[in-house]
């Protein structure tokens, strides 16, 4: 068992550095002298860990997607229980939109995953299962602010959560070239969010 912790550990310790790398270069420019170099482990240990640079990818992909989702939850869960599906929506959103200082490096990474998926099938199916996921999140709350008559009875549940999760990339995308900051981010998300809301409140302030 300590020996399955570790291989693990060391799995994990080389994904950082395959992020550090790909932040900077690309994942072009996470070859596995660079990433051994990064990682501060020989090369034989790289190789142990991952048979190919396409599977050290796949999981360092994987790994910056469960970091995100479980931030997500923490900012989540830090905005209290008991609360309105709306309020949840717009933790939500707001952790999924990787506008702020301390979400950049994660924009930066996932943005170089994204546009070398294209060209590679493996990395595209990690980016399209934590979309669908995302994805059914967002309808799940959707919905349940329809029972809880928050959001308006007319919408279609799926379609709303297909226009915000776009949204969210987009302004992760322009943030990230320095277009705008998180206050007009969230000034957007919130723009759109009161449109799914039934006329008693806003979701929250801008």
């Amino acid at each position: 068992m300590p020996k399955q912790v570790d291989y693990e550990t060391r799995r994990r310790h080389i994904a950082e550095a395959v992020c550090d790398l790909i932040e900077r270069h690309g994942p072009e420019g996470a070859t596995l002298r660079e990433v051994a170099e990064q990682a501060g482990v020989s090369m034989g240990a790289v190789q142990r860990c991952f048979a190919t640079k396409e599977e050290m990818l796949v999981f360092a992909l994987r790994h910056v997607t469960e970091r995100i989702t479980e931030h997500g939850k923490a900012d989540i869960a830090a905005s209290g229980t008991g609360q309105s599906a709306a309020t949840l929506l717009t933790a939500t959103l707001r952790s999924i939109t990787l506008v702020e200082a301390h979400q950049r490096r994660d924009a930066a990474i996932l943005a170089a995953f994204t546009a070398h998926a294209a060209a590679t099938p493996s990395l595209a199916a990690v980016l399209r299962q934590a979309h669908a996921q995302t994805r059914d999140l967002l309808v799940w709350l959707i919905r349940y602010g329809q029972q809880t008559r928050e959001f308006r009875a007319d919408l279609d549940a799926q379609q709303a959560a297909d226009t915000l999760l776009p949204l969210t990339e987009g302004l992760t995308a322009l943030a990230l070239v320095g277009h705008h900051g998180a206050a007009p981010a969230h000034t957007t998300l919130t723009r759109h969010l009161n449109t799914l809301l039934t006329a008693r409140r806003p979701t929250m302030s801008t």
